[in-house]
């Protein structure tokens, strides 16, 4: 029996106003197994309404109203843990158990952390900076908020989206992928329940299911502040095109392409064992993920022997199978992105392990080492966004900079060396936005996640993050 999704504006669930539907696809079978609503014109402006209505009395709430519920919203994500793990299961053919501790979690203790947020929410105190007058700052909600949703990690996206944007005292109208609207529209479901226990305005977080089409509505649309993004480096820079022509403020966070460096101190038996989780990890779709990783060519060889045993060792399957690191791609064309990389190797490159769908049915894609690989070859200078690791030689540290720095993304990187000094001027030199120190992947809610140059610009997650959801107001007063 098929699953109908439906949009959720102003405490409501509806269709899309014409009728018009997707088909939602279960990555593990290929099959149809649901629909989610074509929204258009008429849902958006609906939605943008609602939440233009509901934003002045949200704004003018007191932080400790926006935290208390924040707390309750991550209560009843937690209450319905199996229901919001089952749904980004069948919608992203995530494994269970990782979905829950890995995504879920995470999840939960973000919202928590914004929660904390809104209660610190302050201007610089007042002060006199010119005779006879005193200056105060108010830091302020922006307003209505447009956000569209990544299909890697539709759960824990939307909760980057909606968190530091309520608790700063903003509304919210969030469209999730195409083809991963299970798990957001599950959140309305809950932060609605929420938001009428607490006889607050429903209208301050809505839900638009659709495509392409529908996010470039939300973002030319007039009533939004601000824009925000997780997504391809080409979508992000359609949005900011829209979003320029009423000066609405952006906030991207887009591709990467993150070098590992591993030098010839580094203990390779950790870094191949953290790798081939930084790698593999949902499939390989995730900006962070350890892509290319860059060895000293006095332990390349040994590496590359180990890692594409570990790659080999490791498994990709079905939901339920605990044994398993990564489900499937999330969708055919993503098979067929990350299939195209592998058939158009150049010669010179050997694949070490993997290089192959795995089954009939299904996105499967086997773990895959490459190495041989030059610093302009294709697939060392474009997201793959797959279960692919590359891997290339380098003599010193100069050169390792020079290979790391050397793309268009630049959002997360590692350093592997028990040398600390070096590690410490690896980090100043290496151009990302996060430099993890012997290890790759770990995010907290305290610190900043966000690029530079393609990968973006703006922060999620921390302080910083929810900054980026305020505005900034100077208030003068003549004694």
């Amino acid at each position: 029996m098929s699953t109908t999704f439906r949009n959720y504006i102003d405490g409501v669930f509806a269709d899309a106003s014409d009728g018009r539907t997707l088909a939602v696809v279960d990555p593990s079978t290929g099959e149809v197994y649901a629909t989610s609503p074509l929204s258009g014109d008429a849902d958006v402006d609906a939605a943008m309404a609602a939440a233009a209505a509901a934003f002045p009395v949200w704004r003018d709430t007191t932080p400790s109203v926006r935290q208390l519920a924040l707390l309750k919203i991550a209560d009843a994500m937690e209450a319905r843990a199996d229901e919001l793990v089952a749904a980004e299961s069948r919608d992203t053919g995530k494994p269970l158990h990782l979905t829950r501790s890995e995504e879920l979690a995470p999840a939960i203790d973000q919202v928590r952390f914004f929660a904390g947020a809104a209660r610190m929410l302050e201007g610089r105190s007042a002060g006199e900076y010119m005779e006879g007058l005193t200056s105060i700052i108010r830091r302020e909600p922006v307003g209505v908020c447009a956000q569209v949703a990544p299909w890697n990690y539709p759960l824990l996206m939307a909760v980057w989206k909606f968190a530091p944007a309520l608790a700063a005292g903003n509304a919210v109208v969030l469209k999730p992928s195409d083809t991963t609207p299970a798990s957001t529209v599950l959140i309305a479901e809950i932060i609605g329940g929420v938001l009428e226990e607490l006889e607050l305005p429903r209208g301050i977080f809505n839900v638009i299911c659709g495509d392409r089409e529908t996010g470039r509505a939300m973002v030319e649309h007039p009533t939004p502040a601000m824009a925000s993004i997780t997504g391809s480096v080409r979508a992000g820079i359609q949005v900011a095109q829209s979003a320029a022509k009423d000066v609405k403020r952006v906030h991207l966070e887009l591709g990467g392409k993150a070098p590992a460096v591993i030098f010839e101190d580094a203990d390779l038996e950790k870094a191949v064992e953290d790798l081939i989780v930084g790698g593999f990890f949902n499939a390989g779709q995730d900006c962070t993920a350890a892509t290319r990783v860059l060895v000293q060519e006095s332990v390349h060889d040994e590496f590359v022997a180990a890692l594409a045993k570990a790659a080999a060792d490791t498994r990709t399957g079905q939901p339920d199978d605990e044994d398993v690191l990564y489900g499937p791609l999330n969708n055919a064309g993503q098979l067929a992105q990350v299939s195209g990389f592998i058939d158009r190797l150049p010669e010179h490159a050997k694949v070490d392990a993997g290089g192959h769908r795995v089954g009939e049915k299904g996105y499967f894609y086997a773990p895959t080492v490459v190495s041989g690989l030059q610093q302009d070859d294709e697939i060392i200078q474009n997201e793959v966004f797959g279960p692919v690791m590359t891997v290339q030689s380098f003599t010193d540290e100069a050169q390792a900079v020079a290979y790391a720095n050397g793309v268009d993304y630049a959002l997360a990187s590692s350093v592997w060396t028990k040398d600390h000094a070096r590690a410490m001027r690896m980090s100043k030199n290496l151009d990302f936005g996060c430099v993890w120190i012997n290890t790759h992947m770990a995010l907290v809610a305290e610190m900043p996640h966000g690029g530079y140059k393609q990968s973006g610009y703006g922060k999620d997650l921390s302080a910083y993050g929810f900054e980026d959801y305020t505005r900034i107001k100077h208030v003068m007063t003549s004694l």
